[in-house]
């Protein structure tokens, strides 16, 4: 551990944080977060008086800055831009945007100017896919990426500019709405959900989820109402609810949007679980890369406090006291995992738990916790409305009411997209103009990608499950290269804490690379598929469990984009010491024969 000594001026602005937080170690994250705001970086020294005042091991503050890809231990300049790396930001030409940046400021990815200015490089999705591409500076979302945006930002980083002076359109996020059904069509009465729970009693709203039969909207589809009921029929308390809004999924965002237009359904829909289920205490879990929207979701919550919607007595009815509070993430993809989520709000490394005790027995502080994704919290206000009955008439048998779809990639009207389950896969690419498409990856990295065969599938549980994402690929794409960006996506988000998907997916990111280097043979075709069933059964949470769905897919449904690249031989070592002695060579002033490996002289 560092010798504890900050500067006094850095102790002055600490200290107001953690006054704020009360000193309580399970705010380390937000702590963090706000600290790094106030002096740039977290120091090794930084930490050890963060530590001190907590009372806390100085490992658990040092292991959790290290977590989270947004917490610097070294300065990254007063700008740290960071571009999305997603792949329809790719397709979008994220990359050229990046070399030119880089060249206008004359720096190299990842390293800080000279002068401590600035810092440029990727970080993974930011969630902006269908209006990219789009970057981070100083962890502010700014979309539509030009050449002229970049020369524009170069010289507000030049002329030293605060964010806040940057012109506000460089700032704008639209929420790109382009079919909208039951939930994004219908206008939000405030209150009028949280009443109409309170009117059907405890006992009769938790009656209308079951006869709903709504699932999670977040990938695992679990009925929501037996998730309650668990919760509420554990002994415990206090009983907690978690609004999941961490959505890394990369090519999803509808989350963003009923965030940023529908907060009062998202709110509501927590607040009828609390009375549901017996809650004191709501937490709001957003991801880091939407902290524009953390500030006009702090308002809403005041104005739901003033109309009697939180705090005491909700509704009018005696003992009904529940509040909500709002955490940041900070750039970690399996914070999105339930348990790795319920961590990340203790102040901790965001690792997924063991499981059993599961969250609804067992979660925040060890408390019974309900965590349901964003979209399934809206979805109760309409069960609240209008019953279940109507709810489950809805879509299909196992999976009732709409889905939001996010729309991305090659198509002519990316956004989102609200359809009863069911619908399939061609007619979402005929509403978005979708021409020429070879492929969809649903669900994200983790998800299915489907070929054009399978393009008669329908979104629904029992056929093509989904957490929303919906990336189109058309003629001109090479599935090779979207499979080889999701590899690197989870090599990067892996947590590290089981050792199948710690070590499972850099091999496959490593052998990914070594064919598109020209280097791969059948072998590495073979040791992919094996990996796969590596992973699948042998990681600790869906992380592991799913990193290597994209690839196997694309290795069986559009193999060719992988033959073409492979050589001739049985198989190729991917380390090339030969190679690697080049630089010895050229200082040695020798390339003769003798001086490569495997020819005589």
């Amino acid at each position: 551990m560092p010798t504890v000594s900050v500067s006094a001026e850095i102790s002055s602005l600490i200290e107001p944080i953690l006054q704020r937080h009360a000193w309580r170690a399970d705010r380390l994250v937000q702590i963090l977060r706000e600290v790094q705001e106030a002096v740039d970086f977290i120091s090794d020294e930084t930490a050890a008086h963060l530590a001190e005042a907590l009372k806390i091991p100085y490992a658990q503050v040092h292991s959790t800055r290290d977590f989270y890809a947004f917490f610097y231990r070294e300065n990254r300049g007063r700008y740290r831009v960071l571009f999305s790396d997603n792949i329809t930001d790719r397709m979008a030409g994220n990359q050229a945007l990046f070399e030119h940046m880089a060249k206008r400021l004359k720096l190299e990815p990842g390293k800080v100017s000279d002068d401590g200015l600035v810092s440029i490089d990727y970080c993974s999705c930011t969630g902006m896919c269908d209006q990219g591409p789009a970057i981070l500076v100083n962890n502010r979302a700014i979309t539509r990426m030009t050449l002229r945006r970049v020369d524009e930002i170069c010289d507000l980083i030049r002329g030293q500019v605060p964010l806040d002076k940057w012109p506000a359109e460089f700032f704008r996020v639209d929420d790109n709405i382009r079919r909208a059904d039951m939930l994004l069509g219908t206008p939000h009465e405030p209150g009028k959900a949280v009443r109409a729970a309170i009117a059907r009693g405890r006992d009769g709203m938790l009656a209308e989820m079951k006869l709903s039969n709504l699932r999670g909207r977040g990938g695992a589809g679990f009925t929501t109402a037996v998730k309650w009921e668990a919760c509420r029929n554990a002994p415990a308390t206090p009983r907690y609810i978690v609004c999941n809004a961490d959505e890394g999924e990369p090519g999803t965002f509808k989350d963003r949007v009923l965030l940023q237009s529908y907060a009062g359904r998202v709110f509501e829909g927590m607040v009828i679980a609390a009375y549901t289920v017996g809650a004191s205490h709501g937490f709001l879990y957003l991801r880091g890369e939407y902290l524009y929207l953390l500030q006009p979701l702090e308002a809403y919550l005041a104005g739901m406090r003033a109309a009697g919607l939180l705090g005491r007595d909700i509704g009018g009815v005696a003992g009904f006291d529940f509040d909500i509070e709002i955490h940041l993430g900070a750039g970690a993809y399996v914070c999105g995992e339930e348990t790795a989520l319920i961590e990340s709000l203790e102040g901790k490394a965001g690792r997924p738990r063991v499981r059993p005790p599961f969250p609804v027995t067992s979660g925040y502080m060890g408390k019974p916790t309900v965590v349901n994704n964003v979209e399934t919290l809206c979805k109760v206000t309409e069960i609240a409305l209008h019953g279940g009955t109507w709810y489950e008439a809805i879509g299909t048998k196992q999976s009732t009411g709409t889905k939001i779809l996010s729309v991305a990639g090659d198509c002519a009207r990316p956004g989102l997209y609200e359809y009863a389950f069911g619908v399939r896969i061609a007619q979402v690419l005929e509403d978005c103009g979708a021409q020429d498409a070879i492929a969809v990856q649903v669900s994200g990295a983790s998800g299915v990608c489907l070929s054009e065969r399978e393009f008669g599938r329908r979104i629904a549980f029992e056929d093509v499950p989904t957490a929303g994402s919906f990336m189109i690929f058309g003629k001109q794409r090479d599935l090779f290269e979207v499979a080889r960006n999701f590899a690197h996506f989870f090599a990067h988000e892996s947590c590290g804490f089981c050792t199948p998907c710690r070590v499972g997916t850099v091999l496959m990111k490593e052998i990914m690379d070594k064919i598109a280097d020209g280097r791969g043979t059948q072998y590495e075709m073979n040791e992919l598929l094996r990996l796969q069933q590596v992973l699948k059964p042998g990681s600790h949470c869906g992380l592991g469990q799913t990193a290597g769905n994209a690839v196997a897919d694309t290795v069986q449904k559009f193999r060719p984009a992988y033959e073409r690249r492979l050589a001739e031989t049985d198989f190729v070592p991917a380390f090339d010491l030969d190679a690697a002695l080049s630089r010895a060579r050229e200082l040695a002033g020798r390339d003769d024969a003798a001086a490569h490996l495997g020819e005589e002289a």
